[in-house]
């Protein structure tokens, strides 16, 4: 490698399905090539700006948001957010002389590409979901590669450009090797019953959270242990509701910390169908009921479980409907060994080895030598 640094902007945010994977790729760059600096560029106000200076980046952030999918105030903003993060964009780019830009979606990453792009910049993008946002479809016509994490991308974006990566996950989450003893002594768990894992994202999920809470009899009544994963808003339901079901091994957590954990006790997973979810639940290999939540652009969680379910790799239960049938589906699974031994099979085959750094690889393919 050369002797100057290397030097890589990663932008874009907004959520954990964006940060996450943009610092496990700084991360793989840092580990990979002894010189090089790293600088993210984010939206004002957006997690990106907390998560990524505790992981020991620097960050700069644009004024820039979404459009609302009604008239308001913010709307009428639009068009001059993105005019002055162009200008912004535009000016860091100049200051920091970057070999390559790196988009990992979100709202900073289309103002951030288009500048980078515009000038002559070598630049890739990667899209976590198996159904593209509006902003990387774009991006994909003036960007040199992408990098995604499904098979048929070349529906959505340019054959020639893709790479089939996968999506980078948190090492420290996957890595469950002689865990299953520490797992049971931290969540006060007995190995004499089968435990679920329930996770319905950081702020929690209400659809996944009622349909849990309505059947924590019937978990008691079939010897199922539960970790619950509420997240902030249900947390002081769910409290008051497992105080009976404490004996039984049923228990109520805002937040899980220790994930590595929560995996290593899991015999079956409930969760949402975000993308880095789903990338970490086939690193994990574990049978998985996927319920995608409605509220998200495009639709996105859904198309992900799809993908899963059409190869045999997950249950999916549609959220209008798991109120009603979640609980009859999480029994029958957990009464069907078989079964879970093919969802395992399935999903253990769609796992990558070390996405990060393939990622990694392919940005550093772009640097002119």
């Amino acid at each position: 490698m050369r002797e100057n640094n290397i030097k890589i902007i990663i932008s874009g945010g907004g959520s954990g399905g964006h940060v996450f994977p943009a610092i496990a790729i700084a991360n793989a760059l840092k580990n990979n090539i002894e010189n090089v600096e790293i600088l993210f560029i984010g939206a004002k106000g957006k997690m990106e700006m907390e998560k990524v200076p505790e992981a020991g980046f620097k960050i700069i952030g644009l004024w820039i948001s979404g459009l609302q999918r009604k008239l308001t105030v913010r709307n009428l903003m639009f068009p001059f957010k993105v005019i002055l993060s162009l200008m912004k964009a535009k000016k860091i780019i100049r200051n920091f002389k970057p070999d390559v830009v790196v988009g990992v979606g979100g709202y900073a990453s289309g103002p951030t590409l288009r500048v980078a792009s515009k000038m002559k910049i070598p630049t890739l993008i990667q899209e976590q979901n198996s159904y593209p946002g509006i902003t990387n479809k774009i991006l994909s016509k003036s960007v040199n590669k992408i990098c995604v994490a499904y098979n048929g991308m070349e529906k959505y974006f340019p054959k020639e450009k893709i790479y089939i990566t996968g999506n980078p996950v948190r090492k420290e989450v996957i890595k469950l090797q002689g865990k299953k003893d520490r797992a049971m002594e931290h969540f006060n768990l007995t190995d004499e019953k089968k435990i679920l894992l329930v996770i319905g994202g950081s702020l929690g999920a209400r659809t996944i959270n009622e349909s849990i809470h309505k059947n924590l009899e019937l978990f008691k009544e079939n010897n199922l242990q539960v970790i619950w994963q509420t997240g902030k808003y249900y947390i002081d339901i769910a409290k008051d509701a497992v105080k009976n079901y404490a004996d039984d091994g049923i228990n109520a957590y805002e937040f899980i910390k220790k994930m590595d954990l929560a995996y290593a006790a899991a015999d079956i997973v409930v969760s949402r169908a975000g993308a880095i979810a789903i990338s970490e639940l086939c690193a994990v290999k574990k049978p998985c009921i996927l319920i995608p939540s409605p509220n998200v652009a495009e639709d996105h969680q859904t198309k992900n479980a799809m993908t899963l379910f059409n190869y045999n790799a997950a249950i999916l239960v549609k959220d209008i409907e798991a109120k009603d049938k979640l609980g009859e589906v999480i029994i029958e699974l957990l009464n069907d060994e078989q079964q879970q031994h093919q969802l395992i099979e399935k999903i253990s085959s769609l796992a990558f080895k070390d996405p990060a750094k393939t990622i990694a690889d392919v940005i550093l393919s772009l640097i002119k030598k």
